[in-house]
């Protein structure tokens, strides 16, 4: 990890990395809508509701990974002090919370055909907006201070806290028997997903998980040259100072 702190050596390995990212993106995003609004079948229960799977599902995914990958970087920024850990999650933030937003609002939508509603005070769809809170939190947390270390620290341990939200999501479905169905793909005995539905949630998968690996580079080197800009334009002042 600490070859990666560097961030001209970060930079080079992002464009190494982008070209190919976004060219898995460009390929299995239009072939996974393709398959997920088209071309899979309809359940035999659910109807076409259950294209909203197709989003809903890879989004609350995303959600939860991209939290991973936002607290992993505030435990390297408190614990190892990496330059670059504090740029990593304040560039995952917005990206997770708009997998969150967009994993609950597809899941409203998909609740009301299915449960006839479109919420419930159940353990999963508290936890998870108790997530998106999180995210906003972190963030405003970034906005409202202006010294950046000491954000970046009270950020990173709220981030900390957070991660014990995570198995509540996961295994909310387990432990209270709510509206929510339990989990059907990651399991330890299988999915139990037909495979003509697992095929397009796969592939929407990998597409929002290059579109993540798109954006949380972007937004990583978009940050670092704004703190460059930032400290030249300080040498500059106190050059003419």
């Amino acid at each position: 990890m600490h070859i990666f702190a560097n961030p001209a050596r970060f930079v080079r390995l992002a464009n190494q990395i982008l070209p190919w990212a976004i060219a898995i993106m460009a390929l299995t995003l239009p072939y996974g809508l393709y398959l997920a609004l088209i071309a899979s079948p309809p359940d035999y229960q659910q109807g076409d509701s259950v294209r909203i799977m197709y989003i809903h599902v890879p989004s609350a995914w995303m959600a939860m990974f991209t939290y991973m990958v936002m607290a992993s970087a505030s435990l390297a920024a408190l614990v190892w002090r990496h330059p670059l850990a504090l740029v990593a999650g304040k560039a995952a933030a917005p990206i997770g919370a708009v997998f969150t937003a967009l994993a609950l609002i597809t899941g409203a939508l998909w609740g009301k055909p299915m449960w006839g509603t479109y919420w419930v005070w159940d353990g999963r769809l508290t936890s998870v907006l108790i997530l998106f809170f999180l995210y906003l939190g972190y963030m405003a947390i970034w906005q409202a201070m202006d010294d950046e270390e000491t954000a970046g620290r009270a950020a990173s341990i709220l981030a900390l806290v957070g991660v014990v939200n995570l198995p509540i999501i996961k295994f909310s479905v387990d432990w209270w028997n709510t509206l929510h169905q339990p989990a059907s793909v990651i399991r330890l005995d299988g999915p139990t997903i037909h495979a003509d539905l697992l095929g397009p949630l796969l592939w929407m998968a990998v597409a929002m998980k290059a579109y993540f690996i798109v954006t949380f580079l972007w937004r990583m080197k978009l940050e670092i040259n704004k703190r460059k800009l930032a400290v030249i334009q300080m040498n500059m002042v106190n050059a003419h100072g």
